[in-house]
């Protein structure tokens, strides 16, 4: 993990709020300024071996917050862990997350596939008990949290240096990196010994998915399948067999895994277009016109700058937004409004992947070129090329601090991420010598005035032997090429096909997906060389993706794009606007820092993570009653239309034509909201909430309930789910 990334100030701003603050059923109120998450003590449910991340000796990093106090701003790396509370107190309390089946039998008030009451009081006196995979350090004079680590270590004149590197100095071209190795000094860790060995968890998901909670799932996963001549066709010849409360239509399924949230328009182009023609659509973004909204992303400034402009910017122009701010305000904005859907997806997924973190101290001016000229510019393209061009960047070599790295001072920082959770992953095969091998080969890629160099002369010359890469790296001047052939290895490798098909299944499939499908996914990779599009087309091609219906809960994040994608969001201020006089940035940007900082509320947004690892892609690790409860509100706010700054279709005139009575009504809204109708019961339910009947004849108000008609919807799990 980066000993310097911690970002240095407060990553959202002072953009008001139009909603009333509504406190979460389990009565989180964070501290101003701290994050509602709290974090487990060792030996806690969250910890099964009873190891913490700060034991056997770790040393903290600088500015990482010690357990139970979590850094201002921080993101979710510490996770309010429902099913933990419940297990402690011998039953559940409070409104419960949305698993795959629905809100899980309970006991009432929230047994099989009721839904829970809408009710915004507190719970006084609830503790939220914060949950954390821990891992454990591969060396006990470095920390390794969240799946990082990092030595930076003086070689020169020591006799550590001196034995790693054959009893030669560094960049003298004699060099040998491939010699034998002893211990850094710790007898159970030796230098040779492969690093998943010694932590609890291979990886973020799998750390989530090891709870009874993920035991469950598992049950309720696809088994195998198999891949056929196109996603229409594997689509048509599927038997959805899973437990799901959702309706199972492979064209609302494709819509709800494909996008950002199901939309009436994006149901009727998948039901014109085709499945297999719209995907082809949705592979061609460039091909697809920028929506209205898009096309005001031109009054966020900075958006499209060069690092050299922003850096003429920042020195010219006083009291603005920085860059890094406009591009997460960008990437919302996508998300709701653009038509390149499925490009967004996979635009957030490498964001996860390859993460850096939006805010981080030096990334004001770097990290907002990165998103666009790393992650957008290859997202769709090939991974091989997106590594590479991420290494030779400014925002990533900074961020991991591989600018301060040099062949007589080495930081292990970005070559154990480069390995760890870009490429090959914990499990991938690499041993601490490959660690040390990688980064003293890396030595000379850093900075300049914001932008990337390579510099000869902090270079190690000699040769070097990583994870069947070999190099004589015989010259300074030709390392940079050097660097870049071991990274394309590195993307290359059978290690890398297997981590990224497993985390491809993962966000497209369930949260347990089939090995069968992780295999042909990741020879598909491997044989189109890191290509991500025929990779995708073989996902969408497989009988598993068609019958993991309902297998996915929405994050935080994606419940409240669904959100506002579903009610029919503008980009445009309502009548009702008025902008703040103080304030310099346009209508459109003021709504999108407020969203941004409404996603932060609930503890995902756009890059958002502080640490390398990105966010978590399993429901399990997001199983919070408070920040449901949340986005419930969120819901209802924008239902009732109180964030002016946008517009919004009444929820009277959601349905053109509403039917007279209250059940038909219903019926009609629910196909609208959540695609799908209800079920009798469930329908009662909601109704009850009104105080009607299906008969009762009604007006298109709901005779006055139709905001609460529609936030129960919202709150359903049919909502919840994708």
């Amino acid at each position: 993990m980066a000993d310097q990334n911690v970002p240095p100030r407060r990553s959202r701003d002072d953009s008001p709020w139009d909603g009333r603050p509504q406190p979460g059923a389990d009565g989180y109120r964070p501290a101003p300024g701290q994050s509602p998450y709290g974090r487990p003590a060792p030996g806690s449910d969250a910890y099964p071996d009873a190891r913490h991340p700060q034991s056997a000796g770790h040393q903290q990093y600088p500015g990482q917050p010690q357990p139970g106090h979590p850094r201002r701003g921080q993101q979710p790396d510490q996770y309010v862990d429902q099913w933990t509370e419940q297990h402690r107190a011998g039953g559940p309390r409070g409104p419960q997350w949305v698993g795959p089946e629905g809100l899980q039998p309970q006991g009432d008030p929230y047994a099989g596939s009721q839904l829970p009451e809408l009710d915004d009081d507190g719970e006084p006196g609830r503790r939220n008990v914060g949950r954390r995979r821990a891992l454990v350090t591969l060396s006990g004079a470095a920390a390794a949290v969240a799946g990082a680590g990092a030595i930076a270590f003086a070689a020169r004149g020591t006799d550590l240096g001196d034995k790693i590197l054959g009893n030669t100095p560094f960049g003298n071209g004699n060099g040998n990196a491939t010699a034998a190795a002893i211990t850094d000094g710790t007898a159970d860790r030796p230098s040779g010994q492969q690093p998943s060995t010694v932590r609890t968890y291979t990886e973020q998901n799998e750390s989530y998915m090891g709870s009874r909670a993920g035991a469950e799932l598992k049950k309720n996963a696809p088994a195998s399948g198999r891949t056929l001549a196109g996603p229409a066709a594997a689509a048509a010849a599927t038997e959805v067999t899973v437990k799901t409360v959702l309706a199972k239509d492979p064209i609302r399924h494709l819509a709800t895994r494909a996008t950002f949230g199901a939309t009436p328009k994006v149901l009727a182009e998948i039901k014109t277009m085709g499945i297999d023609e719209w995907l082809r659509w949705q592979l061609a973004p460039e091909k697809i016109a920028p929506t209205k909204a898009e096309l005001k992303l031109s009054e966020l400034p900075t958006l499209n700058l060069s690092i050299k402009q922003l850096r003429e910017r920042r020195e010219t122009v006083k009291d603005v937004d920085n860059s890094d701010n406009e591009f997460v305000w960008a990437s919302v904005a996508r998300q709701i409004w653009s038509d390149r859907q499925l490009f967004e997806v996979m635009v957030d997924f490498w964001n996860d992947f390859l993460h850096v973190a939006a805010f981080f101290d030096g990334g004001d001016i770097t990290r907002s070129t990165f998103d666009r000229d790393v992650i957008r510019k290859h997202a769709l393209g090939n991974y091989a090329d997106m590594l590479v061009a991420a290494n030779t960047h400014p925002a990533l070599i900074v961020y991991l601090n591989q600018h301060e790295s040099h062949k007589d001072a080495i930081n292990e920082n970005l070559a154990r991420e480069n390995l760890e959770l870009y490429s090959v992953g914990v499990d991938g095969g690499y041993t601490e010598m490959d660690v040390r091998q990688a980064a003293m080969l890396q030595t000379g890629l850093g900075v300049d005035k914001d932008e990337y160099v390579y510099r000869a002369n902090r270079h190690y010359v000699g040769k070097v032997s990583i994870l069947g890469f070999k190099s004589d790296n015989s010259s300074a001047e030709g390392g940079e090429a050097v660097i870049k052939a071991y990274l394309r290895h590195l993307a290359l490798h059978k290690s890398t096909a297997n981590y990224i098909a497993q985390s491809l299944a993962t966000r497209f499939v369930s949260d347990t997906p089939p090995k069968s499908l992780v295999e042909r996914l990741a020879k598909t990779y491997t044989a189109n060389k890191g290509a991500i599009k025929p990779t995708l087309m073989t996902l969408f091609s497989s009988t598993e993706f068609w019958g993991a219906v309902g297998q996915k809960v929405r994050r935080p994040m994606e419940y409240l794009v669904s959100t506002y994608r579903v009610l029919g969001m503008s980009p445009d201020p309502s009548p009702e606007y008025q902008k703040r006089a103080d304030l310099r940035r346009s209508p459109f940007a003021d709504g999108l820092s407020q969203l941004k900082n409404k996603m932060e509320e609930l503890g995902q947004f756009p890059a958002g993570l502080s640490t390398p690892n990105g966010y978590p892609d399993v429901y399990v690790a997001w199983t919070s009653a408070g920040t449901m409860v949340n986005g419930w509100n969120e819901a209802h706010d924008v239902i009732n239309g109180n964030r002016k700054v946008f517009s919004y279709v009444k929820p009277e005139k959601l349905v053109a034509a509403p039917p007279a009575t209250a059940g038909a009504y219903l019926d009609a809204l629910s196909l609208r909201l959540v695609h799908q109708k209800l079920t009798a019961k469930e329908k009662a339910l909601i109704l009850g909430i009104a105080g009607v009947t299906a008969e009762t004849k009604v007006d298109a108000t709901f005779n006055g309930a139709i905001a609460a008609i529609a936030r129960a919807l919202l709150a359903s799990p049919q909502h919840h789910l994708r």
